[in-house]
This record gives C-alpha cells, structure tokens and sequence, in this order.
C-alpha cells in the first residue's frame, strides 16, 4: 500500500509547483509538440462584439482548415456585451500550420485576445 504524497507547504503555487518530477524526460520530439496531429484542437478568440467578427473569425479558419465546420462554434457574450468569445474548432494538421493561424487570428484588429 503507498502513501497519498503531501501536498507542498505553499499550496501548489510556489517555484516547486512548476517543475515537472526529476524521473520524467521529455524527448526533442516530445518538448517539440505534445499534441498529434491531426487533431480537433479548439481556439478560442475573444474580441469586440461588432457586426462582422465572428465572420472574420470562420474566414480565417477556414484558410487554415478547408474542411473547418463553422456550425460548430461556440459563442459566449461578455457581461457587459461589449466583448464576445468565439471558440472555433480546427482540424489541426501541425504546430507552423497552428503557429501561423494564432498569428493570423492575434492580428485582426477586432480580436483582444487568442486562446
């Protein structure tokens, strides 16, 4: 029978609660990406609620994933109304193909932030 380990004195949130154990080695291909491509990955885009965002939104994806099924995102207005989150879904193919449509999507002016 073993042990429950004890959790750490400061409540998980001091220098040791972001170092991984000892034992565990990532590989250079495992620290290079641990997502397997391809993928369902979702993004989530938070910008100002105005006619045409979520449009921006689709279209962008839709460059990076031909197949992108824009009936399936998610929409959630802030409390105020002034901002809206859009989570989109996208058949991820690689990290320069997810690289390049979080640059895409962080550039549009409408959008605050990308998640």
């Amino acid at each position: 029978m073993t042990t429950p380990a004890s959790p750490p004195q400061d409540g998980g949130t001091g220098p040791s609660a972001e170092l991984p154990p000892e034992d565990i080695k990532l590989t250079p291909e495992a620290r290079e990406s641990l997502i397997e491509y391809p993928s369902a990955f979702p993004i989530k885009v938070v910008g100002v609620n105005e006619e045409g965002f979520v449009h921006a939104v689709t279209h962008i994806a839709k460059q990076f994933d031909p197949a992108f099924d824009a009936t399936n995102i998610e929409l959630r207005e802030s409390g105020g109304g002034k901002y809206l989150g859009v989570t989109i879904t996208v058949t991820a193919t690689s990290r320069e193909q997810l690289d390049e449509l979080y640059r895409t999507l962080s550039t549009h002016p409408s959008a605050k932030w990308v998640l």
